[in-house]
């Protein structure tokens, strides 16, 4: 009798080894027949079919999970709260608040997780469900509180099955394909708020539609993933210890000294996105001060930056996951990505006109391609545990982004007092030439990884 994931290979029209320890040694054969890196070479290849589903998947909760931060949620505000724009910054914070201690718990207890459906799989459709109802809250909320409600529970869910098809990839992922599924998957990030901004402006009349339309997108497509991806029955597990409140605790943080090559890719990690959100922070403040225009005028180039910047992340993503599983190489293109987006910022800072502008802008856009997708198949690669803690782990690397993206917007605001006149002529080459400095100083670091090329 074939399996769920067998008929996934029969759709994609290629032929797949099966799982167990003929097709280990098998694989393991044409590792080293290829040189390919010992990281993951015990894992047969996914099939075309299993990657497409992976993208719809991960495309389906995407969409379900940007679409109020693209425009839905600015609708509801201005319709329960008129004249009181401030509301959505709080609630956007809020809810990214709240959902961080979340991770490292559900990572574990997915980790630990006993079902026929397997670890994962369970969690994707709990957090789908859940995700569901918060936009359900969302949408029939009487007031701003209510709303704010929704949202939290939106991101408390969602995040959920978004860290669930990460830590999938770590189970499942040899190392020769975690490059250019992560670009693959990288693409449908990008795509998913685009659709959903089209989706909630189409509906901004119904708010129930509106709210609601991306989260059945989701309950379809994951629901194809969660049907057709046969992960082994998990009843079996057993563990040394039971998961006691001081071991949950303790799996909020990480010794790296014990796991160094994951302390490296994490702290690299950290510096790149600090840069990035130093440079992102104030983009149309940076556009406005550099053309000489008004904020409020701006907003027709940023759409366009906007625009280039999906082609060249989509760019980076596909040709950057592509080539580094084809090189077996990571830390160069980690690097590289760094340089390129410390190139981008310093030519943005000092660039004489718009065209210059939208050139600086759309290679920093490029870099994020590149990184984000070599970056998460480097953290693939070094991460601790990834029989048993692959979820702990994946969850602890989000703090990374969690941290710079929360504390890079107050060093930028001291950065552009630097040389500042009393006329209010903030220092955006200074804030753009430091958001070079710390994406190098990441890609720098990478280089200390001795695990992975």
């Amino acid at each position: 009798m074939e399996s769920a994931e067998d008929n996934i290979e029969s759709i994609a029209g290629v032929a797949a080894p099966l799982a167990g320890p003929v097709a280990a040694e098998a694989t393991a054969s044409l590792a080293d027949a290829e040189g390919i890196d010992e990281l993951g070479s015990d894992q047969p290849k996914v099939s075309r079919g299993w990657i497409t589903l992976l993208f719809f998947g991960i495309f389906g909760v995407y969409l379900a999970y940007v679409t109020p931060v693209a425009i839905s949620l600015s609708i509801r505000v201005q319709d329960l709260a008129a004249d009181h724009d401030e509301y959505l910054g709080l609630i956007i914070g809020v809810g990214a608040l709240a959902a961080l201690p979340l991770g490292p718990l559900a990572g574990q207890l997915s980790d630990r997780t006993r079902s026929r459906l397997g670890r994962r799989r369970p969690w994707l459709i709990g957090g789908t469900l859940g995700g569901v109802l918060a936009l359900a809250v969302m949408a029939f909320a009487p007031n701003v509180f209510v709303l704010g409600l929704g949202w939290v529970l939106a991101q408390m869910t969602f995040s959920l099955v978004v860290n669930g098809f990460v830590t999938i990839q770590a189970d499942r992922l040899p190392a020769v394909q975690r490059g250019r599924v992560a670009g693959i998957t990288g693409t449908a990030q990008q795509i998913a708020p685009v659709v959903g901004a089209v989706i909630g402006g189409s509906l901004a009349a119904n708010p129930y539609l509106m709210m609601l339309i991306p989260g059945i997108f989701a309950v379809l497509l994951v629901g194809l993933f969660v049907i057709f991806y046969k992960e082994p029955d998990s009843r079996g597990l057993t563990f040394d210890a039971p998961l006691s409140v001081r071991k949950v605790l303790a799996g909020y943080v990480f010794n790296p000294m014990e796991n160094r090559d994951f302390g490296w890719n994490w702290l690299a990690r950290l510096f790149f996105f600090f840069g990035l959100t130093l440079s992102s922070t104030y983009t149309a403040f940076f556009f406005a001060s550099k053309l000489g225009l008004q904020v409020a005028e701006v907003g027709g180039l940023i759409a366009t930056a906007g625009l280039l910047g999906i082609v060249g992340t989509i760019g980076g993503a596909l040709g950057g996951g592509f080539l580094t599983d084809k090189l077996r190489r990571r830390k160069p293109f980690v690097l590289g990505s760094a340089i390129i987006f410390a190139g981008a910022t310093t030519l943005m800072a000092f660039a004489p006109n718009l065209p210059v502008l939208l050139v600086g802008s759309f290679l920093t856009t490029l870099a994020i391609g590149i990184f984000s997708s070599v970056d998460q198949a480097l953290m693939i690669d070094v991460l601790p545990a990834k029989e048993t803690d692959a979820g702990r782990f994946v969850s602890i690397t989000g703090y990374s982004i969690a941290i710079a993206q929360a504390t890079a917007p107050f060093l930028a605001s001291g950065l552009l007092l630097i040389g500042a006149t009393g006329a209010g002529g903030q220092n955006y080459t200074v804030l753009y030439i430091v958001a070079g400095i710390f994406t190098i100083i990441g890609g720098l670091i990478v280089l200390r990884v001795k695990s992975v090329r």
